[in-house]
């Protein structure tokens, strides 16, 4: 019976990891837990199809603190992740960054886990790049003192959960394989040729399925001794040339790999070229350290379903042709 379930709360309930998370609630009825849908616009599309499937919709917005106080009211746990990329009207690009945005909406979603008494939250995070960037002068500095916004006002705001006393797991996720979907796949050249280039030379590249991010977060809600815990995930780590032979597999014609310079991707009109580049730059420095945090053992363990590349290729690789 429902009432007999844990509530979780999941941010951003119709988002990638949310929406991944959600899913993965609604596709185990027998399981423990019931999946309560926060969203901005509980009468989108997105958000009547979960409740069509059986999810508790609620409407709330992660810059209105009293409202996510309220979603979390009663619930056992939460699933919270914020959007650095989030289009926003330019009256707020003008008023703040998007790292002060992330912040800010951190800090209300763990005063508000902590107020709901919530049991178990997992706060969808990333490591700071500063230490290992820092210094470097191929990385410049962005949105005041960062070197890769979106990972380091992420990790700024781990403190956060800790300061409220909110029992949190810092769930750190990777490069998503989506990403492959929305402009970083292999480009047809003029003499008709496929070539993926990322500036990543021959390091090698944590990345994971959004849908996992979400299922792994399900798993690490039945494990609650992993509360204060970090837990670093990816669903496979491969080097640029790898990537390169599995687009070519996928796709069933040659894909060859292109190691750019840092300077020459930055210069390449690509969508937040700086931040993308010095992701990569960090990527590249902290190679070792990155891959070696994210355990594909331990993830599969939470996870059991966890795709490789070539399983989500299977599925996807035509689309991420350019």
């Amino acid at each position: 019976m429902s009432e007999t379930k844990k509530t979780i709360v999941v941010v951003g309930a119709t988002g990638s990891q949310g929406g991944g998370l959600a899913r993965a609630i609604l596709a185990d009825p027998d399981g423990p837990f019931a999946l309560r849908a926060l969203t901005r616009n509980a009468g989108s599309p997105a958000a009547r199809r979960l409740a069509e499937d059986g999810a508790e919709v609620v409407a709330a917005d992660l810059d209105d603190e009293a409202s996510v106080r309220a979603a979390f009211e009663g619930a056992y746990g939460a699933f919270v992740v914020t959007n650095f990329w989030a289009q926003r009207p330019e009256a707020d690009v003008r008023r703040r960054t998007a790292a002060q945005m992330e912040l800010e909406q951190a800090g209300n979603a763990a005063r508000a886990a902590r107020a709901a008494g919530l049991r178990h939250v997992i706060w969808s995070t990333l490591e700071d790049t500063r230490p290992a960037l820092g210094g470097d002068d191929r990385v410049p500095v962005l949105e005041g003192d960062y070197t890769v916004p979106h990972f380091d006002a992420k990790a700024e705001a781990d403190r956060l959960f800790t300061a409220e006393g909110v029992p949190t797991t810092f769930l750190r996720t990777s490069f998503f394989y989506e990403a492959f979907l929305g402009g970083m796949g292999p480009v047809r050249g003029e003499d008709g040729t496929l070539a993926l280039t990322l500036p990543m030379a021959d390091a090698p590249l944590a990345g994971i399925a959004s849908d996992d991010i979400g299922r792994t977060a399900l798993g690490v809600f039945r494990h609650p001794e992993l509360v204060g815990k970090t837990v670093s995930i990816a669903g496979a780590h491969h080097t640029g040339a790898e990537l390169a032979e599995l687009f070519t597999a996928a796709l069933g014609e040659k894909v060859a790999y292109r190691a750019a310079s840092f300077d020459e991707y930055r210069a390449s009109g690509a969508y937040a070229a700086d931040e993308v580049t010095n992701m990569f730059a960090y990527y590249v420095k902290a190679a070792a350290t990155f891959t070696g945090d994210r355990d594909l053992t331990a993830v599969r363990a939470l996870n059991p379903g966890l795709q490789s590349l070539p399983e989500w290729l299977s599925q996807h690789a035509a689309a991420t042709v350019r």
